[in-house]
């Protein structure tokens, strides 16, 4: 079994109804991430770990008293050895503050290992957190790991140590840097009464792609700063289950990259379903699958021209979400797909064909009533003068996605009253 179904298959963890129980000690995602096996990168710091400490850091949605941190060896083929690891409070990507490391155990354990294609929680953790708090995450891996469960466009440097263990090190000199995360997939925190998890899932479009990194500028990022604003807003978590390159039908190995993660239909559960406190779910999913058939990325080609998706072949995978969604007691929110005429470096991204079917299915998800409510990020995003393409004031480099200014009018343009 390749490492790719292998990680689909980790949706094991915790599939819990996601109703929100505060008197039987729940639990609530905080911030999570999906993740995947790292594509083949010689250059990439986590693709060769062994014996050195990897240091992360993650911004979290909802605070409370107490942490618990979930990691995944979902992707793996071999167990996996965590020598140590620690949480702090961080100054920068590779220093954190004097007298902030706690210990993370496991059963009371400083250290533990991970079956191959599972995941792992922590002990709760005594480290106070506020909403929007960053917290800093290190890990020693004292053995090499041969498969990686990442999370390919972290948007967030991570540090990686000379050899040794650092988790208990303030600053980390003489490291290396990556964009991508390791290991860590979710953090919770306890549950209050009346509480509500919104999960963003999708594709580059969720996961950030185009917005700057450290600046925690993603849809979903800047979705949850605006619902902290509100009277409610201790209320409400929201976090990223976006895949850079992700589809809604198709594997990401299909295209050549396993990093693309597996289909949205594969996933749905494991990333959004599984996360304890789930209350709604705003899907953004289907460019990928339009445009990658016939596409290239220079000479590589993310998809065979003749396995084209029709317009039913989509509805009937948001139908099946939307379902599954139902059946758990979740509301499944849908969001139009953006304009991408002007996209640069993918060759045959873009067609009228193409564009006629992207026009067809945002006219579904407007008007079909099946979503329990729609977010009309095309709206926001299109040039009203020329719909097929975007503003080019939200355009970023790729004039694929949209930059920290499209992203934050992505959020200022959601509903908030969908989530109560």
């Amino acid at each position: 079994m390749n490492a790719l179904r292998s990680c689909a298959l980790g949706c094991l963890f915790l599939v819990l109804s996601g109703r929100v129980h505060a008197e039987r000690g729940a639990w609530i995602a905080t911030w999570a991430s999906s993740p995947g096996p790292a594509d083949s990168d010689s250059n990439e710091p986590l693709n060769r770990i062994e014996d050195q400490t990897v240091r992360e850091r993650v911004r979290l949605s909802l605070g409370g008293e107490q942490i618990r941190i979930r990691f995944s060896n979902e992707c793996g083929s071999s167990p996996l050895r965590i020598g140590a690891a620690t949480v702090a409070t961080p100054n920068d990507a590779s220093s954190v503050r004097a007298g902030s490391i706690q210990t993370v155990t496991f059963g009371g354990h400083p250290s533990t290992t991970i079956p191959a294609g599972a995941p792992l929680l922590s002990d709760p953790v005594a480290f106070p957190v506020t909403a929007g708090a960053e917290i800093s995450i290190s890990i020693y891996f004292p053995k090499r790991i041969s498969i990686p469960t990442v999370h390919a466009l972290a948007l967030k440097r991570a540090v990686v140590s000379p050899r040794g263990d650092y988790t208990r090190v303030e600053k980390i000199e003489s490291a290396t840097m990556s964009q991508s995360s390791i290991l860590v997939s979710a953090v919770l925190v306890p549950a209050q009464a009346s509480q509500r998890l919104v999960v963003v899932f999708g594709d580059s479009f969720v996961d950030g792609d185009g917005s700057t990194v450290d600046a925690d500028n993603t849809w979903p990022n800047q979705l949850a700063r605006r619902l902290a604003k509100t009277p409610d807003g201790s209320k409400a978590a929201v976090v990223n289950a976006g895949i850079a390159g992700n589809r809604l039908l198709s594997d990401g190995s299909s295209s050549g990259f396993s990093s693309f993660g597996v289909s949205a239909l594969a996933r749905f559960d494991r990333d959004a379903l599984a996360l304890p406190g789930l209350t709604h779910v705003v899907l953004l999913e289907g460019l990928n699958d339009i445009g990658f058939p016939g596409a290239k990325l220079g000479k590589h080609e993310l998809g065979n021209a003749g396995e084209a998706v029709t317009i039913q072949d989509l509805i009937d995978g948001y139908l099946q979400l939307i379902s599954r969604a139902h059946a758990y007691g979740v509301k499944l929110i849908g969001a139009t797909i953006g304009p991408c005429e002007e996209v640069r470096f993918l060759s045959g991204y873009y067609s009228e064909s193409k564009e006629a079917i992207r026009q067809a299915i945002n006219k579904w998800i407007r008007t079909s009533g099946f979503f329990d409510g729609v977010i009309d990020i095309d709206a926001v995003l299109r040039d009203p003068d020329h719909p097929s393409r975007m503003l080019p004031k939200f355009l970023s480099k790729d004039r694929l996605h949209p930059n920290d200014a499209g992203y934050r009018a992505m959020a200022d343009a959601v509903d908030l009253n969908l989530f109560k």
